[in-house]
């Protein structure tokens, strides 16, 4: 491992793309508020371990608690490394300090969830010059490609064209012919898991003739999700066909508003929620017919992290871009499949048994 800055020194120079770097700063891997180094962190790097800096988007929902578990688990001393993890609450400005600090403290590898795609640049400049490799995991960051080494994650913009397709399937199976009014209860404005999913059904909306009758962020949290529904119920009443929430927690606060307002949810109620993450909580309620749809966004990277990082550290090249396959969810078998751009994406009907395997 103590080869390794050497390693990548030659590697930054051979590579077709350059490898980034990080340094580490901010929590260990039993630390939880933002910006704050825990007391468990180690003072100075073992020579045994692969220090890693890990800047997490934050704790806004279950999928995000789900991923951060997934990497605290794979990077643990036990395995092999000491990691420092941040969580920046949201907040672009701390996240870009807890990456300058895992730089200034030279860790081995730097870890981002980005909050945002934009303004990266000079960050990951600072990383690239100091020799530190810098993965990029689920949202997408828009910077120079030589300036991080590797991204894995979701097509949300696929996620969003899914959806549309099976809302449009679904339409014609059941012969509805009347327009279609949707609000749309947006994620983090910014971040590509709300541009993509957006995008994905703006362009149905527009193709379909549909009715977007308007779009509010919900931050990608429940109780803005519910603050955010229960906006819609003044304007709108129950003249909505489909609230799409852009994740579970969002879904969870938007239900709640619905039903407290008197209005049920579901095929056979007033309107139809959408959702992505397919939670284990998520896929409860598309059990329960309180979610319609739910599509998928895998939030295990932990693993495939430490795959590239393996790879690294043998001198291998890893993919630039890897993305994650993903499944649809839904209440009922009204629609099996849908196809986007050439490719199936089956839809699985949420029983006990899928409840069972879920591991998030």
């Amino acid at each position: 491992m103590r080869m390794k800055k050497v390693l990548v020194a030659t590697l930054t120079a051979a590579m077709v793309f350059s490898l980034t770097a990080c340094g580490s700063s901010g929590e260990s891997a039993g630390g939880s508020s933002s910006g704050s180094k825990d007391a468990s962190s180690s003072s100075s790097k073992s020579d045994d371990l692969i220090s890693i800096g890990f800047a997490q988007v934050g704790h806004e929902s279950d999928w995000r608690t789900a991923s951060t578990e997934s990497c605290r688990s794979t990077f643990s001393k036990e395995n092999g490394y000491d990691l420092s993890f941040v969580d920046c609450d949201n907040k672009s400005a701390d996240q870009l300090e807890a990456v300058r600090n895992f730089v200034e403290q030279e860790v081995d590898y730097i870890i981002i969830d980005p909050i945002v795609e934009t303004g990266w640049d000079t960050v990951l400049k600072e990383a690239k010059d100091a020799g530190i490799p810098v993965l990029v995991i689920d949202r997408n960051i828009k910077a120079d490609e030589s300036l991080y080494t590797a991204w894995v994650g979701s097509d949300f913009t696929a996620e969003g064209e899914s959806a549309g397709a099976w809302l449009k399937a679904y339409l014609e199976a059941k012969k509805k012919t009347d327009k279609v009014n949707i609000v749309t209860i947006a994620g983090t404005n910014g971040s590509s898991a709300q541009i993509g999913r957006t995008k994905g059904l703006e362009d149905a909306v527009k193709a379909e003739s549909w009715n977007l009758l308007e779009k509010t962020t919900g931050e990608f949290t429940q109780a803005k999700g519910q603050e955010v529904m229960e906006s819609f119920l003044k304007k709108y009443k129950k003249d909505m066909d489909v609230v799409y929430c852009e994740n579970d927690n969002e879904a969870f606060g938007a239900i709640d508003a619905i039903e407290n307002a008197g209005y049920k949810v579901g095929a056979d109620g007033d309107m139809l929620v959408f959702s992505f993450d397919s939670t284990k909580a998520g896929l409860q309620d598309v059990k329960d017919g309180k979610i319609t749809l739910d599509t998928e966004c895998n939030p295990l990277h932990g693993p495939r992290v430490e795959k590239i990082i393996e790879q690294l550290e043998k001198g291998e090249t890893p993919d630039k871009q890897a993305y994650v396959d993903e499944e649809m969810f839904a209440h009922d078998d009204t629609v099996t499949s849908v196809k986007v751009d050439g490719q199936d994406y089956p839809v699985t009907v949420v029983t006990d048994e899928v409840l069972k395997g879920r591991k998030y």
